[in-house]
């Protein structure tokens, strides 16, 4: 990830809750030099020292074919929003866009029998809907093996964490003050989510 100086994104402990904030991320493998993408959602943990990221693929996804031999990139981002040259004090100005991303790397682990891949997707139930266990406890056995037989579920631990803010550090108190009442202004969350993290970065 090309990281400008002023933008860096270093704590990984901030990093990690990033992720796990946003953790519907995209996963990019190159297959015969060709790069294919896969929206999921991702179980992020700390194990034994290691960011470790857990997920599943559809049983005929191409990508999971490749997982193993490649390192894969796993994007997280959001929020982010357009950055308007009026809030700035000079006129020789240009917009912008303002956002979080945090970019993992490392090769994923194929979870080959029902155990492990019982025990990952059970563990993203309780992140992602803790109130649905009751529920799934309820299902059969020959239902949850049907549905088992149909995915791929993975672990990547990851051997690279890379992350950037961009949230207009190189304007003034007062410009980013501006910057923070028009995000704040609308009904769109996503950039009420991105003002905040601005006023953070003022402090």
């Amino acid at each position: 990830m090309y990281i400008p100086n002023g933008f860096r994104f270093e704590n990984e402990e901030e990093k990690i809750a990033f992720m796990k904030q946003y953790s519907f991320a995209t996963m990019i493998t190159n297959k015969d030099n060709l790069p294919i993408a896969t929206q999921l959602p991702f179980l992020v943990e700390e194990i034994s020292g290691k960011v470790v990221l857990s997920s599943h693929f559809a049983l005929a996804n191409e990508q999971a074919k490749v997982i193993t031999e490649n390192i894969s990139l796993v994007i997280f981002t959001e929020p982010h929003a357009y950055i308007s040259p009026k809030h700035y004090d000079k006129w020789e100005s240009v917009p912008t866009w303002d956002y979080i991303a945090v970019h993992a790397y490392g090769k994923a682990k194929i979870l080959e029998d029902e155990t492990s891949k019982l025990k990952v997707l059970e563990r993203m139930i309780h992140f992602y809907e803790k109130d649905y266990l009751q529920q799934w406890d309820t299902l059969t056995d020959k239902f949850k093996t049907g549905m088992m037989r149909g995915i791929v579920a993975f672990e990547l631990e990851v051997s690279d964490l890379q992350g950037q803010k961009k949230l207009s550090q190189n304007k003034t108190g007062v410009e980013r003050d501006r910057i923070i009442e028009q995000l704040e202004s609308g009904n769109n969350t996503v950039e009420k989510d991105l003002a905040n993290y601005i006023r953070g970065e003022k402090k």
